[in-house]
């Protein structure tokens, strides 16, 4: 199975829907909680190419995108692949 990191923020909907659908795959993921910032945050931002919302997903490095990026990818079929060739 892949890797997978997410960063996220004590109670933001959409890392709770991201959470959600990585768990309906069975994946297993890290999670990075950066509600109060620090080095995590600032690590984040630039594994995302400056992007400062969350939650960023990261999977086997590869930077996936934020939650509705994540259901995009599994909508057209290209979620399971990648969680698939870890």
């Amino acid at each position: 199975m892949a890797k997978v990191e997410i960063y996220t923020k004590f109670g933001c909907p959409y890392c709770v829907r991201a959470k959600k659908l990585l768990a309906s795959k069975g994946a297993a993921f890290e999670e990075y909680d950066i509600t109060l910032g620090g080095p995590q945050r600032v690590e984040m931002i630039e594994r995302a190419g400056g992007r400062t919302t969350v939650p960023q997903i990261f999977i086997d490095g590869h930077h996936v995108g934020g939650s509705d990026d994540l259901a995009a990818l599994d909508a057209k079929g290209g979620l399971d692949p990648l969680l698939a060739a870890g």
